[in-house]
């Protein structure tokens, strides 16, 4: 597994996690979707269920955690953004293209700068991925 180092410590990780309200469906628009790799995943684990997608290894992955004790709350703001670099416009329209088949619609972005080069899609909790032609920064 590779480390990140920065001028004052070692990363080994970097996980993004959040709630979902329908972990199925978050698995359908990840996995099937996207297209991401489950890397893991839990059931019951102190009343939570969660699965882990790599992006596309270990050092980089999302969780997302469902407890039906709880109920999430609706994303912050349609500007809360999730972006993928995809050098090549084919696979972007690939991916795209696979989202919208499995009933996933393109939105407007808030921002205007991300209709440039990009597809912003929503997820089934309503928070907003977006599909960048560029090589990223």
């Amino acid at each position: 597994m590779g480390e990140y180092m920065n001028d004052q410590y070692v990363v080994a990780q970097y996980r993004v996690a959040r709630p979902t309200n329908d972990i199925g469906e978050i698995k359908r628009f990840y996995k099937q979707g996207l297209g991401l790799k489950e890397i893991g995943s839990f059931n019951d684990h102190e009343g939570f269920n969660g699965v882990m997608f790599g992006l596309p290894g270990k050092e980089h992955h999302l969780e997302f955690t469902q407890n039906d004790q709880i109920t999430t709350c609706s994303p912050p703001s349609k500007d809360n953004l999730l972006v993928f670099y995809f050098p090549e416009i084919q696979d972007r329209d690939s991916i795209a293209k696979r989202l919208v088949d499995l009933g996933y619609k393109s939105v407007e972005p808030e921002n205007p700068y991300w209709k440039q080069k990009g597809i912003t899609i929503e997820d089934p909790d309503g928070w907003r991925i977006v599909l960048m032609n560029t090589e990223g920064i």
